[in-house]
């Protein structure tokens, strides 16, 4: 039976800088990907529209000089296709791929306590061993889609996003319709709705969102910001959620009025997080504050949707600005001036079934050759959920986890020895600029293995009494 002392599951960000901290330090790795290639999120997400939201040379690994010094980023928030030539660029530069198996999905997981090890078997049927298996499956990995009937009835195409097709999708001339206006759907409808002949977007609960005003990197830029990078990884180490901005440290009360609005006019116009992140800390903290800024968004909607309607429909009114991970938008809400694109509101007329030719709602029929659903993730711990893990006494990962995630630190759990998870649930980096939060993680874990390798230590387990502590400090945090 084939033994390596370390596996690590997945090939994306966390994965690959995780294998190439095993190698350096002179380990037996071995890294699973269930793919034909590595890349993980940016391998996957191949959706028109799909880029970064953070700052581009805030997203790259800062590990090596050298590599910050090669790689010019093209744009301030990066595309899809060239986020994956990225990390083939690191993966081949340093020499990762000979460490990786790609086509090798782990269907389970079981401890052998007399040995110490765990036990993985492919879908292939291969049986694999290994001391410690760290995970990076990535904490959105997992699509989740609406229970709608009938859905296996529809003669057309259709897909969650996350399987976009490798292959070029012809739009031209299609009826195509979009379930759910998130993140991923705010990216998509602009980029699609000039190529199809029509556009229906079926929205159950709208998401603030701001412009993202992305632009080209030149060289002298990227030259500069070479020259910076020390200072701005610094930056990023600082802030809560690892991004390059940091809030307004006037205080929300302690200007005037048009003092707030002045500032708001110029983070408007200006790229990325700036909106929600250098804003002043009250939005968060503040009702009153919250509720203010919040009018002031919703009158930028306004301003820049033409059918008032239509505008009232996509200003959320059940919860405030920025509560929630900011979906940043190019020209999304001037894709609903187009005449070939139609909102449906299913919160006031819910979908009633998917049929051979559409989707039926309480009150109507939509004709459609496509269906994208952009119905997002089973979140944290849907990827977990998916491979049966099986620890001491053969309990189930699935049942601890029942009533919600219990973790020491987002990284071990209690009953699962030896088994590491990079950005794990708990460990809040699903709401960081990630890459930020993998490295921390890995440079955590490298760490704790190069302790457990010099003192001789066969299996390493959290208590109880830690997760409860933990879990605890993530309550009230």
């Amino acid at each position: 039976m084939e033994h390596h002392d370390y596996i690590v599951i997945g090939a994306g960000v966390g994965g690959i800088y995780q294998i190439k901290c095993l190698t350096d330090m002179g380990f037996d790795a071995l890294l699973l990907e269930a793919d034909d290639d590595l890349g993980g999120t940016w391998y996957r997400n191949r959706y028109p529209g799909a880029r970064f939201d953070s700052e581009s040379y805030t997203y790259g690994y800062s590990f090596s000089r050298e590599l910050l010094d090669e790689w010019h980023w093209k744009e301030r928030y990066s595309g899809q296709p060239e986020n994956l030539r990225y990390l083939n660029f690191v993966a081949d530069k340093f020499s990762l791929r000979q460490y990786m198996r790609f086509n090798c999905r782990v269907i389970s997981m079981a401890w052998q306590e007399a040995e110490s090890v765990w036990q993985l078997t492919l879908e292939s049927h291969e049986v694999i061993t290994a001391r410690f298996v760290i995970t990076g499956v990535g904490p959105l990995s997992k699509p989740t889609f609406p229970a709608y009937p009938g859905m296996n009835k529809f003669s057309g195409q259709s897909f969650h996003t996350y399987w976009w097709p490798k292959e070029p999708l012809s739009l031209a001339g299609t009826k195509a319709g979009i379930v759910g206006t998130g993140a991923t759907a705010i990216q998509i409808i602009p980029e699609i709705a000039p190529q199809v002949a029509h556009l229906t977007v079926f929205q159950r609960r709208p998401n603030w969102s701001a412009p993202l005003n992305n632009s080209v990197i030149s060289e002298q830029e990227m030259a500069e910001i070479r020259t910076r990078y020390d200072e701005i990884f610094a930056t990023c180490a600082m802030t809560a959620g690892g991004f390059e901005h940091v809030a307004d440290a006037r205080g929300f009360w302690n200007v005037s009025r048009e003092e707030r609005v002045a500032l708001w006019d110029r983070l408007y116009d200006e790229p990325g997080f700036g909106i929600w992140l250098q804003n002043f800390i009250e939005i968060f903290t503040d009702e009153e504050a919250n509720a203010e800024f919040s009018a002031y968004i919703a009158d930028r909607i306004r301003q820049r949707v033409n059918d008032p309607v239509t505008a009232e429909k996509l200003i959320p009114k059940d919860h405030g600005f920025g509560i929630q991970r900011l979906p940043l938008e190019t020209h999304y809400y001037e894709a609903y001036n187009r005449d070939n694109v139609t909102l449906v509101d299913i919160a006031e007329t819910p979908v009633t079934a998917v049929t051979e030719t559409g989707i039926a709602t309480s009150d109507n029929h939509y004709d459609l050759d496509l269906i994208i659903y952009a119905t997002g993730f089973d979140a944290l711990t849907g990827a977990y959920d998916q491979i049966d893990i099986r620890g001491v006494n053969g309990i189930r990962l699935v049942d601890c986890w029942q009533e919600g995630p219990v973790t020491w630190l987002g990284t071990m759990v209690h009953h699962f020895p030896n088994l590491i998870m990079i950005a794990g649930p708990q460990s809040g980096s699903a709401s960081t600029n990630f890459p930020r939060a993998i490295e921390t993680n890995v440079k955590w874990i490298s760490q704790l293995l190069t302790y457990v390798h010099a003192n001789g230590l066969k299996r390493i387990e959290p208590t109880a009494e830690a997760e409860s502590r933990w879990v605890e400090e993530v309550a009230n945090s």
